[in-house]
């Protein structure tokens, strides 16, 4: 777990609660009669201005401040019969500045007791400070933590602050005896809690605005482990865990202190402050170190609950089962056959790893740590056994996932793959992507596994899989810098030199197949002889296909969709075509469906759920002003394609509604058969809505817009790159009309926030821009259309 130079808040949390103890003992003292006639002091001078300040509170400044006396001792308070009982984070000692107090006061049935309450809950109201109280007996604190999970989570790490002592002790013991006693059930509760608090909040390693204490990974994780070691289950967290753990709340507490209140979720625009605060270079910095210990907790966790899991499932199978050389499985783990050392086989770590993926089984983690402390380095260039190894441990698909995780957690693959090492839980800051940069490309790797069948060299669509974004570590563009990485791991690994060039041809155009088939008109020869050169063969051809799908996937459902995956397959089939030598066969320019709706002559709409089909006959603006109706009924474009078959143009929309539920498709409809008769203005309707609009609070890159040269011989291409807004593809498509220009063919995708849409267009002669001054100008009136 790497902190390096990071700032750490551990002590001013450990002096913050010491000095809430100190106050809250005035309160107890002056509350409760002394047993031995003593009258203590009020201590509650500056309660209420302890806390008057975001600074004040991040600088651990408390209502009592450093002249406190010290909080009363047991011997003091023995015999009163009530204790203040501290649970939540003043219980741990973890008090960030905007953490509430959460308070138990225990008491042996005392008749006044309420009145001791209220002495001491109001002066914490009074301070601006959160409480979350309650007042109870022994009896009844057991009786809440049998019933209560959240509640006796807290319990069971409650801590003393004053009072009587023995009535801590006895409420301690009654509920750490009554959840080690039904542990069975009560884990069993705990895990479908956990599991659901995981499926809501999602994992912390991989989240663009990451929720420190619910998501998995995080904060309430470490606790949830803590309580599964205090049911004598499974070992407490160890050293790497703590670190980690220390992590989360260093970043809680400088959230706190960025926002002057008490957050969870630290979200974009405080992450460059938060890591300020730590003493980070930057979000990124801050982001990655994040990954790392959701990760590291993560892995902890699994391993906690697999522990678990065998004591709930009874004990497991006795025996060993062979599966490979020198690896068995043993009571449903992967572990070393007797006799084997790892000193004197380099390639056992992969044949392990491989051995466990295949047969579905986790590798035991005491095995994990012998492997990583003893196995040699591999020789360079591996032996072939080792690439097979590692071939066979991506096939394995899914499965491969959780095996290349232990690896990792172990400090293996960096090891294997030193280049790895800078992609490592590398964030991507990035909405479309879900996952790190290093957990990308594994899950790509391990879809890949889906199409090994597919093409004529599977070894190297795992590898080149597993490699495709491994540029992103290096400066500049991730693909021309990811095939000189990919050149010299795949030496590395062994590979022929021809298998070498056809890695790194994978690896630089491994993004050439999506970006060409949602951005470049498919019609257009010049798109397909581009592709066809840079390809080069059909195995190469064959190879980037089937990773386009799965990077794609191992993206996100923004990255990859049937319309997408309909492009790539129409543009895989035109250039296999003339890499076969012959032409490519004529796809129909309408489909069945759109050449029934184009025989209405006068226009044809369809509103199909979340698809909007217009046909009709092809005149200037009619992609736009459609785009315009769809914007003024809260409709969301997230992708479209726009063509013409002789005088019939066809525009297909994929649409969502901004918000709540869709507009009635017959208005929709009907609006957009009065636009196309010139019967609506759309334009003011869409400006009124756009001025009742609030303008964006967090700040976006500018929008870039380019004219791609040489992309085709018959239209100009222009590109348009702009943060998503209502409205966008009315304004782009208007400002091509007020250039006197016509659009040809259009594809338009939304990535998360992002708007990547593509026009071929043309003057009214039908013609490309050529004049230098004409494009200047048109490029400038459609950036400032998007301002």
């Amino acid at each position: 777990m790497m902190r390096g130079d990071a700032r750490s808040y551990a002590a001013a949390r450990k002096e913050r609660a010491a000095d809430i103890d100190r106050w809250l003992a005035d309160l107890f003292r002056t509350a409760v009669p002394q047993p031995y006639g003593r009258e203590g002091r009020n201590g509650l001078g500056g309660a209420k201005s302890g806390f008057a300040s975001g600074e004040e509170r991040g600088a651990g400044a408390t209502p009592m401040g450093p002249g406190a006396p010290p909080a009363g001792t047991g011997a003091a308070f023995a015999g009163t019969g009530v204790a203040l009982v501290a649970v939540g984070s003043l219980g741990r000692g973890e008090l960030a500045p905007g953490s509430d107090l959460d308070l138990v006061l225990v008491h042996n049935g005392q008749d006044d007791v309420g009145r001791i309450a209220d002495r001491i809950w109001y002066p914490i109201w009074d301070s601006g400070l959160g409480l979350d109280h309650s007042v109870r007996t022994v009896d009844e604190v057991t009786k809440v933590a049998r019933e209560d999970l959240k509640a006796v989570l807290g319990l069971i790490q409650a801590r003393h602050v004053t009072g009587d002592p023995e009535l801590t002790r006895a409420a301690r013991e009654a509920v750490l005896a009554e959840w080690r006693a039904d542990s069975r059930r009560r884990l069993a509760e705990l895990r479908e809690a956990t599991d659901k608090r995981a499926d809501t909040s999602g994992e912390l390693a991989f989240l663009l605005e990451p929720d420190l204490k619910d998501s998995r990974g995080g904060i309430r994780d470490v606790q949830a482990m803590q309580a599964v070691a205090a049911a004598w289950v499974a070992s407490a967290p160890g050293p790497r865990v703590r670190e980690a753990y220390e992590f989360l709340l260093d970043v809680r507490h400088g959230l706190h202190m960025v926002t002057a209140r008490g957050a969870d979720r630290l979200v974009l625009q405080e992450q460059d402050a938060v890591a300020a605060a730590l003493g980070l270079l930057d979000a990124e910095a801050l982001m990655r170190r994040l990954a790392e210990a959701g990760r590291t907790i993560s892995h902890a966790f699994d391993a906690t609950w697999r522990t678990v899991d065998r004591l709930l499932s009874g004990p497991a199978p006795r025996g060993r089962r062979p599966l490979a050389d020198g690896v068995v499985e043993h009571g449903g783990e992967v572990v070393l056959a007797r006799g084997v050392n790892p000193k004197d086989d380099a390639v056992l770590v992969l044949r392990a790893a491989a051995a466990a993926a295949e047969a579905g089984l986790p590798m035991a983690p005491a095995t994990v740590s012998v492997l990583a402390a003893q196995s040699p380095a591999l020789p360079v260039p591996w032996p072939d056994e080792a690439r097979d190894a590692l071939v066979a441990l991506l096939g394995a698909g899914r499965a491969a996932v959780p095996v290349w995780e232990e690896l990792d957690q172990a400090g293996i693959i960096v090891r294997l793959i030193p280049d790895w090492e800078r992609v490592r839980h590398r964030p991507q800051r990035n909405p479309v992507h879900r996952f790190t940069v290093d957990r990308h490309l594994i899950e790509a790797a391990a879809g890949a596994a889906s199409f090994t069948r597919e093409v004529s060299r599977p070894d190297l669509l795992l590898i080149s899989a597993l490699l495709h974004d491994v540029g992103k570590g290096w400066p500049g563009d991730h693909s021309t810098t990811g095939e000189i990485v990919a050149r010299d791991i795949g030496a590395r690994m062994g590979l022929q030199p021809a298998d070498v060039e056809t890695l790194a041809t994978v690896v630089r155009h491994h993004l050439l197949l999506p970006e060409t088939a949602t951005r470049r008109d498919l019609d257009d020869p010049v798109t397909i002889s581009r592709v066809a050169e840079a390809v080069g063969s059909r195995e190469v051809l064959e190879l980037l296909a089937a990773l386009a799908i799965a990077d794609g996937n191992a993206t996100g459902p923004a990255a990859w969709n049937s319309w997408k995956a309909s492009l790539v397959s129409e543009l895989v089939r035109k250039v296999r075509s003339v890499l076969s030598g012959s032409p490519p066969a004529p796809a129909p320019s309408l489909s069945p469906r759109q050449a029934s709706l184009a025989r209405h002559g006068g226009g044809a709409i369809r509103v199909n759920g979340g698809a909007v089909t217009v046909v009709a006959p092809d005149r200037p603006g009619l992609l736009w002003r459609a785009a315009g109706v769809l914007a003024a009924h809260r409709m969301v474009v997230r992708s479209a394609s726009a063509a013409s078959a002789s005088s019939t143009a066809v525009i297909e929309f994929s649409v969502v509604p901004e918000y709540g539920t869709p507009p009635d498709p017959a208005t929709l409809e009907a609006d957009l058969r009065l636009v196309l008769a010139g019967r609506l203005d759309i334009e003011q309707r869409l400006a009124r809505r756009t001025r009742s609009l609030r303008p964006a609070r967090v700040p976006v890159a500018p929008p870039r817009v380019s004219l791609v040269d040489d992309a085709s011989q018959t239209a100009t291409v222009v590109e348009v790159r702009a943060h998503d807004r209502p409205g966008l593809l009315w304004r782009i498509g208007r400002a091509f009309g007020e250039c006197n220009l016509d659009v040809r063919a259009a594809r338009v995708e939304t990535l998360g926030a992002e708007a990547v849409d593509v026009f071929y267009v043309v003057d009214r002669a039908g013609r490309p821009i050529t004049d230098g001054v004409q494009r200047a100008q048109v490029r400038e009136h459609v950036l400032a259309a998007l301002r």
